[in-house]
């Protein structure tokens, strides 16, 4: 049982928070991590910045561009990283596009996530069906759990599959969107969320895109176990440093 099962018993609405590697500074990573749980942050998704990220809104794009521009590698990321589980034990799952991660050998990044102690993937770019026939025996090789979308217009079929495969939980994408904060959820989530925990799938979910503040936090984990902050979070960053951290986190919590 890695990390990510273990947070997942614990009684509880799990908070997770997105950041971009290499972002503001290049050498912000690691305290980063450890300012986010010494506050209280159930997990943490290390964003590994890449040229083409189809899925994110505007501010998570700026970050990565920023966080090439200071030099981020995947190279640069699993050196920051490799001491990590010396001060970090909360789970860490590494979120990026499978384009890096081909570059630099699936099969090596994956020892080298376990080495580090990785807990996960999530790419958002990766089909489960390729990822079932191609991939999952190696992932469950170095006991790595990986983390598949699901979005409002997924229909129960797919969602059902994604289930079957998966082991941990599943990442419930709150709208038909890019990343990005937003204020308040509308009657088409309510009832998004709603129809999937009438699904009463096997992993627990949680929801990303669109939290950003303690009201949309509370929507999302009504009926999911967790939900993702990311673009509201880098925001702080951008506009107070990591000595913002605490403030933002009570701020949700």
């Amino acid at each position: 049982m890695n990390r990510i099962h273990k947070k997942l018993e614990e009684d509880k609405k799990l908070l997770s928070i997105y950041f971009t590697a290499g972002y503001p500074d290049l050498e912000d990573t690691v305290p980063i991590i450890e300012r986010l749980q010494n506050n209280g942050v159930d997990m943490i998704e290390i964003g590994l910045p890449f040229s083409d990220p189809l899925a994110d809104g505007p501010t998570i794009q700026e970050s990565s561009t920023k966080a090439l521009k200071n030099g981020m590698t995947t190279k640069k990321l699993f050196e920051q990283l490799k001491d990590i589980r010396e001060t970090v034990h909360i789970p860490l799952i590494i979120m990026g596009y499978f384009n890096p991660m081909m570059q630099y050998g699936v099969e090596a990044f994956c020892a080298k996530c376990a080495e580090i102690g990785i807990d996960g993937l999530i790419i958002p770019d990766l089909p489960v069906d390729v990822y079932e026939e191609e991939y999952k025996t190696l992932f469950e090789k170095y006991g790595l759990s990986n983390v598949f979308l699901i979005t409002p217009q997924t229909s129960d079929e797919r969602i059902r599959f994604i289930d079957s495969v998966s082991d941990g939980f599943i990442y419930m994408v709150s709208s038909a969107s890019v990343t990005g904060a937003k204020n308040t959820f509308g009657n088409v989530q309510t009832q998004y969320f709603e129809r999937v925990d009438q699904l009463q799938l096997k992993n627990p979910q949680i929801v990303g895109f669109g939290i950003s503040n303690k009201d949309t936090f509370n929507a999302a984990t009504k009926l999911a176990k967790g939900a993702i902050i990311g673009s509201a979070f880098i925001k702080t960053l951008n506009s107070k440093g990591i000595d913002g951290i605490e403030e933002f986190v009570k701020s949700i919590r």
